[in-house]
């Protein structure tokens, strides 16, 4: 892995960091911007989930811009845009100036979590496309670290503590901006564009030992002029197949309950007893078992495969699920919430959490990947949005702690599920480049 490969792959990464901050460093900021804006449960809800709206489009309009402009390009605009979040958000003094600037930070969200991982896939050789895609995952689950750590480091600034959260979201985004100026754009890109020569020096850059000619070829050849100028292609065989597998692990991604752990956990511990300063400490040590199994992950999915992770992970989540769920049904104190919640959120970590984005951003053709990739992104980012909107009103609607029972009991049963989809739908893609998992799947699919 050559030093170009490797500081590209991290640049670009820094959109996941940035995805990571932004959604979490609502968690510690939610019990007082709660009481700044006297907010119900609904609003509650809404203003928590609203930045998550705009994740939705903006994962599902990301691929014509990305596709028009290059992926390089339009993160630089995204980074933009976490910085205008940062701060509309931290200076906000009505709701609806609040939700504003957090819808337009879900804007920059969503599209990271499409073009990210899509550039660092397309630079990236066989052998180390895994783990190298994987450094999006691992950003975004720093970035989360990184926003629990703040939260926990600003709670005693004084009443206007949450702005401030808000606020240190413009450090990380102004970084990834600058840095951008230091990649090249995306060989597959410029192959796809026509700009044949700068595609050759990048190629030549990224794989020194390489016969570029021979490997800018494959590309060339992988790619479809037609499909990629109509959107019907979409919905015809093999594509159509792919779509629907895409929407679904983004569906079963979320379905874990991932999303209300990272968020409202410190809502979940101070359900379970625990004071508020502590519920916040303790979601900084589920950062950290995300941060170290991720790395676990990352280290281990170009040997043992995107499939099998899922699949032990599917496992080893919906034992954990249902044991949390009971601790809630049967309001058992003590740190078994804790412990359930460290070893659900490791499992999640060194399989979805590790491979989603790593998947999404393989298992589509050259002529669809922006496309494709959006629409497994757009199901991420739907079902996410469902689940943070519905969850305090679920809560609410019980008078103890059954409600948070109910929801990871259901939670336990999808994600159970998803093991036996996982295994007869999907693929191995580890070790292949993707013009050569192109042709596998098509030969699968219309197989």
């Amino acid at each position: 892995m050559n030093n170009y490969l490797y500081r590209y792959a991290v640049i670009a990464a820094l959109g996941g960091l940035l995805f990571g901050f932004d959604t979490a460093v609502i968690n510690g900021a939610i019990p007082f911007f709660t009481g700044y804006f006297n907010l119900t449960d609904t609003l509650k809800g809404w203003a928590v989930s609203s930045a998550i709206f705009g994740c939705i489009v903006g994962a599902l309009l990301i691929g014509i811009p990305g596709d028009k402009f290059g992926r390089r390009d339009m993160l630089k605009v995204l980074s933009v845009m976490f910085m205008i979040s940062s701060v509309g958000a931290g200076l906000s003094f009505q709701l609806y100036q609040f939700i504003l600037f957090r819808i337009i930070g879900g804007l920059a969200i969503g599209g990271a979590s499409v073009l990210s991982p899509m550039y660092t896939s397309e630079i990236s050789p066989p052998r180390f496309r895994g783990r190298l895609t994987m450094t999006f995952q691992l950003s975004i689950v720093i970035g989360i670290l990184l926003a629990f750590a703040c939260d926990l480091a600003l709670l005693d600034t004084g009443r206007d503590n949450w702005r401030w959260m808000f606020l240190s979201g413009v450090i990380p985004a102004v970084m990834f901006f600058i840095l951008l100026f230091f990649v090249d754009r995306s060989p597959r890109w410029l192959i796809k564009s026509g700009k044949y020569e700068e595609a050759a020096r990048v190629l030549a850059k990224l794989n020194p030992r390489e016969d570029i000619i021979k490997l800018q070829n494959e590309i060339k050849d992988s790619i479809n002029t037609e499909v990629i100028s109509h959107i019907r292609y979409l919905f015809k065989k093999p594509y159509l197949r792919l779509m629907i597998i895409g929407l679904a692990v983004g569906m079963f991604n979320q379905m874990t309950g991932i999303a209300i752990v990272m968020i409202y956990s410190s809502d979940i511990f101070r359900a379970a007893g625990f004071s508020t300063e502590s519920a916040i400490l303790q979601t900084v040590v589920i950062g950290l078992t995300n941060l170290t199994l991720t790395i676990l992950a990352m280290m281990l999915i170009d040997k043992i495969g995107r499939k099998k992770m899922l699949l032990i992970g599917s496992i080893g989540m919906s034992v954990f699920l249902a044991a949390f769920a009971i601790v809630f049904f049967f309001n058992v104190g003590g740190f078994l919430p804790l412990i359930f919640m460290i070893s659900f959120v490791g499992c999640f970590a060194f399989s979805q959490g590790a491979v989603i984005w790593v998947l999404l951003s393989e298992i589509f053709p050259n002529n669809i990947r922006a496309r494709g990739s959006s629409m497994g992104s757009f199901s991420h980012w739907m079902f996410y949005t469902i689940l943070l909107f519905i969850f305090p009103v679920i809560q609410k609607a019980f008078s103890d702690t059954r409600g948070i029972g109910f929801v990871f009991a259901f939670f336990s049963l999808i994600t159970f599920l998803s093991f036996f989809f996982f295994r007869k739908f999907l693929i191995e893609t580890k070790g292949k480049s993707l013009e050569e998992l192109e042709k596998d799947i098509e030969n699968e699919f219309n197989h």
